[in-house]
């Protein structure tokens, strides 16, 4: 007896890893690499997704040079991209024990703690992850719908006619 055979479409998930000095400089160019790669997968510059995605690295980047520097180690971004699906951004740093929480409302003259409001706000879901062996992984995903969901689409994708 043999079964039906059944076909399941192909899926290519890209992705980008790439450490940075613990530094404000590494932070800005995690971001500006981020934007670059998203580019070359076929989210051009510009575009909601880019946008979105180049503010979550910037968030996560600037929290990991912030609040996870240890001297001498570096921080570690990775972008996985599920061909039009899924967008998921990781930032690894070593301070396993400085974990973040839950984002609460800053008082209106406070200095910072809106990086993380602005992080759930972006994000179709947030959360953070132990680092083997040692840190901390905080991820942020975005879901691919709406008006732009990748090179599967037609803008500004010429490969997409």
């Amino acid at each position: 007896m043999t079964s039906p055979v059944t076909r399941e479409a192909a899926v290519t998930v890209r992705v980008f890893t790439q450490r940075f000095s613990s530094t404000p400089r590494g932070a800005r160019l995690a971001r500006r690499l981020a934007l670059h790669q998203l580019d070359r997968w076929g989210v051009p510059y510009g575009s909601e997704t880019a946008d979105t995605v180049g503010q979550l690295v910037a968030e996560l980047a600037a929290n990991a040079v912030t609040h996870g520097r240890v001297p001498g180690r570096d921080f570690e971004l990775r972008l996985s991209y599920d061909s039009g699906q899924r967008l998921r951004v990781d930032v690894s740093d070593t301070r396993g024990e400085r974990r973040p929480t839950a984002p609460a409302a800053p008082r209106p003259l406070d200095e910072g703690g809106r990086g993380l409001l602005l992080v759930e706000a972006l994000a179709s879901r947030w959360a953070v992850l132990d680092r083997v062996p040692v840190g901390k992984t905080v991820r942020a995903e975005l879901d691919l719908t709406g008006p732009y969901a990748g090179p599967d689409r037609s803008c500004g994708n010429p490969e997409a006619s």
